[in-house]
């Protein structure tokens, strides 16, 4: 059976074909992927990539950036210009990127280790610039590729393996921080969001500035075995019960926490229109030339 002759199943009325249709833009060679059951970080792969294929976007004007850890590894599986850089500079990186190559779509995607923990003086710096970037932080609360050790998201009273009697440092609320710092969009869903994940990553493609969005994902076998949901779909469980949707939140109320009786706010709440980065070099060089 060739790849573009699909076969109908009588009994479903499915098309069953010998190649996804999302096999041209990911590198299919390198599958199965890395990640463990029950982690989030392929569901955002999955909403990344249907995203650009609802776009009107080429393949030759699409750049990801990813850092170091678990979703580091994010750019390698995508069939697109990728890179993968050194912990914490992924923002520096692509900030280089998109103000030489304007005309490109920049995506930083990385976790949150690496982008509020050790990167976060270039976030809050690409916000307060409003650099035309699109920076997406998968935030399971903890270091999880290198053991589990607690960072700038792990919720207070958290288990880790570096605060094993409970986390007692405050922690980012990271949409109200980026939004206090001046980004253009600002969003947050869950992992269990898929639609709406999809859906924010296509509307941060049409804006101009810097875009912010965080998804909560599970990590089952480090930050999950130390706070009670160590199987695969128990934090899933956990965003389904405890997810409220309110775009218009105070965003100084939805910090973070995984007590069973805390909810979870989730929303866009931010989409603003204000000058982005380039636009105001752009200007710059019009008046320098006149």
């Amino acid at each position: 059976m060739s790849a573009s002759t699909p076969t109908v199943n009588d009994s479903f009325g499915e098309k069953i074909v010998a190649k996804h249709p999302r096999d041209e833009m990911l590198r299919s060679e390198r599958l199965p992927n890395i990640w463990c059951p029950g982690c989030g970080i392929g569901i955002v792969l999955g909403a990344y990539v249907n995203a650009i294929a609802k776009s009107t976007l080429t393949r030759d004007k699409q750049i990801v950036v990813s850092g170091i850890g678990c979703t580091g590894r994010f750019a390698g599986y995508l069939r697109q210009d990728s890179y993968h850089t050194v912990h914490g500079r992924g923002i520096a990186f692509a900030t280089g990127i998109a103000v030489s190559r304007p005309d490109l779509e920049v995506f930083v995607i990385a976790g949150d280790g690496d982008i509020s923990t050790i990167g976060g003086n270039h976030l809050i710096h690409a916000a307060r610039r409003n650099v035309d970037l699109n920076v997406i932080m998968v935030n399971n609360f903890n270091y999880g590729m290198t053991g589990g050790q607690h960072g700038a998201t792990t919720p207070l009273g958290s288990k880790t393996h570096t605060s094993p009697y409970g986390n007692v440092e405050a922690p980012f609320n990271v949409p109200y921080l980026v939004a206090a710092a001046g980004a253009s969009y600002v969003a947050r869903w869950t992992a269990l969001h898929v639609r709406q994940v999809t859906n924010a990553i296509r509307r941060m493609m049409e804006i101009e500035g810097f875009t912010f969005l965080e998804v909560l994902s599970p990590c089952p076998p480090t930050y999950g075995e130390f706070n009670g949901y160590p199987e695969a779909l128990d934090m899933m469980k956990h965003f389904r019960e405890k997810s409220v949707a309110d775009d218009n939140a105070d965003l100084s109320t939805v910090q973070v926490s995984t007590g069973a009786d805390d909810r979870i706010v989730v929303g866009n709440f931010i989409d603003r229109k204000r000058p982005s980065y380039q636009e105001l070099l752009a200007q710059l060089q019009d008046r320098s030339q006149k």
